[in-house]
């Protein structure tokens, strides 16, 4: 992964928690990295090693911890890192979920190294989306639906996601239902 997603993990940690937490969770990883540099990629252990050492140092689970990236990487580190693209990705949380594999070509410009994950719309009404989620990392589920929750803040928008298929459980892929909450 990119130095990008480290230091968001750090900005989130040191935001939420304070230095000293940051410093004991590169610490229990056995990560002496001082500077993540952005444009930098990094093996993809090194951010599984952080997410596992916040769990044990902040005593929250893996899921919470994933989820709260999530959110945190949708309205703080994309939005600041590449906003016009957001911007231009979609007026609205399902035109910008349609226009994912897009938004990720574009991105792609930007870091030629970049592995993204493939988001396929399965099925869609007017109030809800079925997504398709396809990557050959392990365990990022919960970081999904984090990312679904910023993007439905950032479009103000309420709306629920359940996990439907999960590849936790043998399937290929994960999919997620994006319902949106009417008033």
């Amino acid at each position: 992964m990119y130095g990008m997603v480290n230091k968001a993990v750090e900005d989130l940690v040191c935001e939420k928690f304070g230095e000293d937490k940051w410093e004991e969770i590169k610490e229990k990883a056995g990560v002496d990295v001082d500077i993540f540099l952005s444009n930098e990629s990094y093996d993809d252990d090194v951010t599984y090693s952080l997410v596992g050492a916040a769990t044990d140092v902040l005593g929250i689970p893996a899921d919470q911890i994933l989820f709260a990236f999530g959110e945190y990487w949708v309205l703080k580190t994309a939005t600041k890192g590449y906003g016009d693209l957001m911007d231009a990705a979609g007026a609205d949380l399902f035109e910008f979920l349609e226009n994912l594999p897009n938004f990720h070509t574009r991105v792609a410009m930007i870091f030629p190294k970049l592995e993204p994950p493939r988001f396929e719309v399965l099925e869609r009404t007017p109030s809800s989306m079925c997504v398709g989620y396809y990557t050959h990392r392990d365990g990022l589920a919960p970081f999904v639906v984090g990312l679904l929750s910023g993007l439905s803040q950032r479009f103000q928008q309420k709306a629920q996601t359940s996990h439907t298929v999960k590849r936790s459980e043998g399937a290929d892929h994960d999919e997620f239902v994006i319902e949106l909450v009417r008033p």
